[in-house]
């Protein structure tokens, strides 16, 4: 009973520090990225896909992202899909692909985009606590319930706030991982 609580909640918190990851990777550097577009949602066929299920992703000479669409009718909603995404970015359109080249950030936005992964990783680690006060409820109702005693709750709250912190410090190192990406770019 227990033991299952432990791995609902070490599951619960290793999606959590795998979503922060892909957040991570989405958030540009400097350096062209297929992950910086490859999730775009673009309207097509009366629908939205994401940009890498309607186009070939390519990197050239490491500052430009070239997007090859199978179908070249999408070209003007990827282009405009790529306009109203949050990365500020410029496609430029010849009629064939469409190339974004990807400028070196400034200080001032490099200390933004410090902010706003601090401000990621802080929302991020709140989920994982969120969890371990929800594994923490279950422990209460199942000694309410008279299924566990008191030393068993208190020895699996213990262990939870364990589980806790190792994935509080994967979140943090991701983090220290990403700060470093963005100001060494």
């Amino acid at each position: 009973m227990i033991k299952e609580l432990f791995v609902k909640t070490e599951e619960l918190m290793k999606k959590t520090t795998e979503k922060c990851k892909t957040e991570f990777l989405s958030i540009r550097t400097g350096r062209a990225s297929i992950s910086l577009v490859e999730n775009i949602e673009v309207e097509c066929y009366n629908s939205k896909m994401k940009l890498n299920q309607i186009s070939n992703i390519n990197i050239i000479d490491g500052k430009i992202i070239e997007i090859k669409p199978w179908d070249s009718n999408n070209l003007v909603n990827i282009e405009k899909a790529i306009l109203n995404s949050p990365l500020g970015l410029t496609p430029i359109n010849d009629g064939k692909v469409i190339k974004i080249t990807v400028p070196a950030l400034t200080d001032e936005r490099r200390q933004e985009l410090v902010r706003q992964v601090n401000k990621l990783a802080e929302d991020f680690r709140i989920a994982i606590r969120n969890e371990r006060r929800s594994a923490i409820e279950q422990l209460r109702q199942l000694k309410k319930d008279k299924k566990i005693s008191e030393d068993e709750e208190r020895h699996a709250e213990q262990q939870i706030q364990k589980i806790t912190e190792t994935y509080i410090g994967k979140i943090d190192e991701l983090l220290k991982q990403k700060v470093k990406e963005i100001m060494e770019s």
